[in-house]
């Protein structure tokens, strides 16, 4: 099962919305996947489930092992400030070190209102985790003026969709 990290906890995020799509492009491999989706961590997680309260927080803990159970993830990232939501780097923090990504595999797709599609948030994510061990898929889609190319929960741009499912594909054989 592939888990898909919906990289925000924003109410109502757009990011939602592309793992919703991926999650069916995946649906049509015949492959099952998860959608986790960072909006539902505990409030407090950064002061109760991290560091001396690591294990403490129960909610937290169950997040945590449907993560840690996971062999591949697709992380759907926008683009916060030039780079990935904080939400994100605190949910990486919280995850035992090294185990939780170690030797395992992921796919990112970056997300952003401007033009770059959220290349350098990507670059940054690839680099934490290739320090944890976990082997990132070469393609990575930058969907860059995401509010342009989507209408009703569907991809308009033939381009992105065609992006999409060649990862997916890639992602399932990786």
């Amino acid at each position: 099962m592939i888990k898909i990290i919906v990289a925000t906890h924003r109410k109502n995020s757009l990011s939602q919305r592309i793992a919703q799509i991926y999650q069916g492009i995946l649906a049509t491999s015949a492959v099952q996947s998860e959608i986790l989706n960072l909006r539902e961590l505990p409030h407090d997680f950064v002061f109760s489930a991290l560091f001396e309260q690591n294990g403490k927080n129960p909610a937290f803990n169950a997040f945590h092992e449907k993560v840690k159970s996971g062999s591949k993830f697709v992380f759907i990232v926008p683009e916060y400030n030039g780079s990935f939501p904080g939400v994100l780097k605190a949910f990486i923090d919280g995850m035992s070190y090294p185990n939780t990504f170690k030797n395992k595999k992921c796919a990112l797709v970056g997300i952003s209102s401007g033009v770059g599609g959220g290349g350098i948030a990507l670059s940054h994510l690839t680099d934490i985790f290739h320090y944890l061990g976990m082997h990132v898929l070469a393609l990575k889609p930058k969907l860059a003026k995401i509010e342009d190319n989507l209408s009703d929960n569907l991809l308009t741009n033939r381009l992105y969709m065609e992006l999409l499912q060649t990862q997916a594909e890639m992602l399932i054989d990786f």
